[in-house]
């Protein structure tokens, strides 16, 4: 397994059990969250253009871009 899909089950995991908690949990699971897609889009943004078609790398989806 990618250490990138990892990183997902986790933050999914994490998101799941802080549902409902009034600890904070659930704040610092959806930031955590955001800031993983964030790196998502800046990867991919730095890779290529909005208007630059090009292949997909390995293990790379498709609907990230």
């Amino acid at each position: 397994m990618s250490h990138d899909t990892e990183t997902h089950q986790a933050l999914l995991s994490a998101l799941k059990a802080s549902q409902g908690r009034s600890d904070g949990a659930f704040e610092k699971a959806v930031t955590d969250a955001f800031a993983h897609v964030f790196e998502h889009l800046e990867r991919l943004n730095a890779v290529s253009g909005p208007d630059e078609d090009r292949p997909l790398h390995p293990g790379e989806s498709p609907t990230l871009r």
